[in-house]
């Protein structure tokens, strides 16, 4: 077989190995269906009100479950825009340049064009080998798609899927009503799981369905519980997986808690400022992925001044390299753009927390 050919069956058959995780989930997830619906609510339970309140509530639970799950599965990752990848002749001038130091005045200097504030641990820029691109703040490349993912949080075997910036509030919800499925099956299950060991009900086909039912719901709940409960905390600190794991590295240094704008912001910037929206899996996050206001971005003398109000001035058209201003809604901007009022807030209560930021103090103070 051809190298190619064999490296094809290979690729497939790596596709195939990562849906697993997937399968077992929607098996699981398709038995406990049939647990409850049939074998503990239809056969089971007599009292017909009863019946009909836990189908009911079952039913609304599992719907918004099983919804944002699949957004969480089939929500294309977002990539960095074109404006991030270099261009035919920055990839030859870059290639002819032996030295780190001469590819890195390259790689500034495109980088002065776009709103780049982060960098390596080294304070060099972030490029991608691979992607052959300038990594927008937030954006890693991951090993598994390989490719650039904006605001990645991680790669998700039981999604299949990378995390980031354009399915992390489905992710969310998804963590959320799949532990309000689990609590909801435990409570209502336990009566009954009691009753069938203490051989209140006769041996019947459901009595194993339903032990068996109560001992993974609760299972899956604690586990659910402590993830959700973790991610709710990088939500209102507005940090990634990554990001908790490895600080953002910004011109001045390293700062954990460079892109906080406050807990009440943050939660806005992933789940957006229409509380209509926030229960529903569908994407109404703030931004466009490749910028993020940072509470250190103003202190950067080679950067503009926010990334709302980046837009570079026109070039020649030989030159025209671009990084496009996008209109955004009002809620949008007012989250972007009102730096005053989160940030001395922010100061105060950091104040009063003793976590005050030294460069926002030296920034206010300017």
């Amino acid at each position: 077989m051809a190298p190619s050919g064999s490296r094809n069956v290979k690729r497939g058959c790596k596709r195939v190995f990562y849906w697993i995780p997937v399968l077992f989930i929607a098996l699981i997830v398709a038995w406990s269906y049939y647990a409850y619906v049939v074998q503990l609510c239809l056969v089971s339970i007599e009292d017909t009100w009863e019946k009909v309140v836990y189908l009911m509530v079952y039913h609304v639970v599992f719907i918004m479950f099983i919804w944002a799950y699949w957004q969480t599965i089939f929500t294309k990752p977002m990539n960095p825009l074109r404006e991030f990848c270099l261009s035919y002749s920055d990839k030859e001038l870059l290639e002819r340049e032996d030295r780190g130091e001469s590819q890195q005045e390259i790689l500034r200097r495109i980088a002065k064009e776009l709103p780049i504030y982060t960098r390596t641990n080294s304070g060099a820029i972030r490029f991608c080998d691979r992607c052959q691109l300038l990594k927008p703040d937030r954006c890693h490349h991951c090993s598994v798609c390989d490719k650039c993912i904006l605001k990645m949080d991680h790669h998700c075997p039981w999604v299949n899927n990378c995390v980031g910036f354009s399915n992390y509030k489905a992710f969310m919800l998804f963590l959320a009503y799949s532990l309000l499925y689990c609590l909801f099956i435990t409570a209502t299950d336990l009566q009954y799981f009691i009753k069938f060991w203490m051989n209140g009900f006769p041996d019947t086909q459901a009595k194993f369905h339903i032990l068996f039912l109560f001992f993974s719901a609760s299972m899956f709940s604690v586990s659910l519980a402590s993830l959700f409960i973790y991610h709710c905390w990088l939500v209102f600190k507005n940090r990634s997986t990554l990001e908790a794991v490895r600080a953002p590295v910004f011109r001045h240094g390293t700062d954990k808690n460079g892109f906080s704008l406050g807990s009440s912001k943050n939660f806005r910037q992933v789940f957006g400022d229409e509380a209509k929206y926030w229960p529903f899996p569908v994407f109404s996050s703030l931004g466009d992925g490749c910028s993020f206001p940072t509470c250190l971005v103003n202190i950067d003398p080679e950067q503009p001044s926010s990334p709302t109000s980046y837009n570079p001035a026109p070039k020649s058209s030989t030159e025209g390299r671009h990084f496009p201003f996008r209109p955004m809604r009002e809620s949008q901007s007012r989250l972007l753009s009102s730096t005053t009022s989160w940030t001395e807030s922010d100061i105060a209560a950091d104040d009063k927390n003793g976590t005050h930021n030294p460069l926002m103090a030296a920034e206010k103070e300017a």
